[in-house]
């Protein structure tokens, strides 16, 4: 504990650097506009800004990625309360009760406890990262080639069951994404595969081009197919921007437990803020003395659900940290741009680039801060972005894709792939199929290959050493039983008849 107060103390003095901080107020700034966008998430928002941050040091870039995603969740507040249309997956919940107030002239107060209690539940979770991420990371060294496969493999098989959707699309999604991964020269024999006879593939396919097409190329298709004939009316922003005295009271309890549930939430692959958000929100429902209230304006659901979706933030970064496990899309984002640094995710992560981590989690309190800081006085001006057509938006973000895209190699052939990744990413949606499984995948797929024909070398050939390996074999075993107890579930008509 002494040791990790000592770490953090000196992360602040790189977080606190004039250029440090200029990153975390502009990726805060820039989340929050991105969560009152519809449409326009946070793994496309980290997806652009990567060739922005090759100009940048890998401090600053990775502080201004994760003050976007951070940033994300607060924003999404305003349009699920104004519109009842969530700017994020994660605020659905919020959107119940949040427009519920709205219309009761209460928008005000549910905008600032939502940014309150974003506020307590990302400061928490920061605490628990601190906590929790050494320790992993130490016993984390103590892994060969067969545990790391299996706990990739099995947090890979785990995530399909939570992403969304199908856990057989997911897995299917997954399968390519794997097979992506495996295009180009293969490391132990020097064979090209799956190159198609193109020698820029012969390094493989640039993970900016995969991640920019499918989440920033696929998500400005997809509105223009979805979006553009929507016509939305926002309500006004009326009563008090801080809540009574009363509302303070009932919000109390549901930010406590819900701090809790969304960082435990966030620490399960695939599962993420969007779980975290339901999960709280159904706690307090049970839980309340008048769960009635609950879907007609309750506070208390709007504070659990924005707690929660934040207090997974620094949840979903310990096994991306400490195991080089991204847990959501936004993660595997993040991971891939850890990658371009020539930075590898690990426990080895925390000895080799200690200054650089600890500088990252020190950040994570200065842009919670600064979070709390924006959106409570100045909710009234990030309100008027909901007048801002998206129609404007889109063709911006397909000329950052392009530039972004051939900015990596200065290679064409990358800006070809950004656009037919992003059809991909576009016909994945309409079909239902997860984007986000394709890109955990791919981001996984190599490391995943290496250490399975490491473990197999090393074992003479015997693949019964994945099962052998106490924690290998734990990990496949749940992983492959929470995919078939996914796939129960999926064909059951309770589950899928809707509510």
């Amino acid at each position: 504990m002494t040791g990790s107060l000592h770490l953090l103390l000196q992360g602040f003095a790189g977080a606190l650097s004039l250029p440090n901080l200029a990153s975390a107020f502009a990726g805060a700034v820039l989340g929050t506009v991105v969560g009152v966008l519809p449409g326009i998430g946070p793994s496309t928002t980290v997806a652009l800004l990567i060739p922005i941050a090759f100009k940048m040091s890998p401090d600053s870039a990775l502080i201004m990625m994760t003050a976007v995603y951070c940033g994300a969740m607060y924003g999404g507040s305003l349009t699920a309360v104004l519109l009842k249309v969530p700017g994020e997956a994660s605020s659905v919940m919020t959107a119940i009760d949040g427009h519920e107030m709205a219309k009761q002239g209460r928008a005000g107060s549910a905008l600032a406890i939502s940014a309150i209690g974003s506020w307590i539940g990302g400061t928490f979770s920061v605490i628990g990262l601190m906590l929790l991420a050494p320790p992993l990371a130490e016993f984390a060294l103590k892994f060969g080639p067969a545990e790391y496969f299996g706990v990739m493999a099995g947090a890979l098989l785990f995530s399909l069951t939570l992403i969304g959707g199908s856990p057989a699309k997911a897995a299917v999604s997954a399968g390519v994404g794997l097979m992506l991964s495996m295009v180009g020269t293969d490391l132990q024999t020097g064979v090209s595969r799956f190159t198609l006879g193109m020698p820029d593939l012969l390094n493989g396919i640039e993970i900016l081009a995969l991640i920019v097409g499918v989440f920033g190329v696929g998500e400005v298709l997809w509105y223009f197919r979805e979006a553009r004939q929507q016509t939305l009316e926002r309500l006004p922003l009326e009563g008090s921007l801080w809540p009574s005295p009363q509302e303070f009271r009932d919000s109390a309890w549901p930010i406590a437990r819900s701090s809790v549930i969304g960082f435990v939430a966030g620490l399960l692959p695939g599962s993420g803020s969007t779980l975290a958000s339901i999960t709280a929100y159904f706690v307090e429902k049970r839980v309340s003395r008048h769960p009635e209230r609950f879907g007609h304006g309750a506070i208390e659901g709007v504070a659990a659900a924005e707690t929660a979706n934040n207090a997974a933030t620094g949840g979903a970064l310990i096994p991306l940290l400490t195991l080089g496990i991204p847990g959501s899309g936004t993660t595997a984002v993040l991971m891939g741009a850890l990658l371009m640094f020539g930075i590898r995710p690990g426990p080895l992560l925390f000895t080799e680039q200690s200054d650089l981590v600890w500088t990252v989690i020190a950040s994570l309190y200065v842009s919670n801060v600064m979070l709390l800081a924006l959106n409570l006085p100045l909710i009234r001006m990030f309100v008027r972005i909901l007048d801002i057509p998206p129609r404007y938006l889109m063709p911006m973000i397909l000329a950052l894709a392009a530039v972004g895209g051939f900015a990596a190699n200065n290679s064409l052939t990358d800006v070809g792939l950004v656009f037919a990744f992003g059809v991909l990413g576009y016909f994945m949606r309409l079909t239902e199929y997860s984007p986000a499984a394709l890109v955990l995948a791919f981001v996984l797929g190599e490391r995943m290959e290496q250490s399975f024909r490491q473990a197999v070398e090393l074992s003479g050939g015997d693949l019964t050493v994945f099962m052998t390996s106490p924690i290998s074999a734990v990990m496949l075993s749940v992983g492959v039983g929470a995919l078939l107890w996914g796939r129960r579930g999926a064909r059951s008509p309770e589950v899928s008849t809707p509510a």
